[in-house]
């Protein structure tokens, strides 16, 4: 069962010691400007490929309408989307 506990990612004293490590190198008072700007960027990221999506639908088929996200659609609609192509 041990050797699953890696794939959990850090743990208990795993932990603590990247917390530390962490405010040896940035200071008490960057962690949270660090954390702000990783959020930031994210969120940058998740719009570029959503836009990216969206120019990739549009390029595939212009006249289609556009679907937010495919879990919106259920299963009858994308048995008659896939039977299209």
């Amino acid at each position: 069962m041990s050797s699953l506990l890696p794939l959990f990612g850090p743990v208990g004293p795993e932990m603590l010691i990247i917390l530390l490590v962490l405010v040896l190198l940035f200071g008490a008072n960057k962690i949270p400007k660090l954390a702000r700007s990783t959020g930031e960027a994210m969120g940058e990221f998740k719009k570029g490929r959503e836009e990216i999506e969206q120019e990739l639908n549009e390029a595939a088929d212009p006249d289609a309408e556009p679907v937010e996200d495919v879990s919106e659609l259920d299963d009858e609609e994308l048995e008659t989307d896939t039977e299209k192509n």
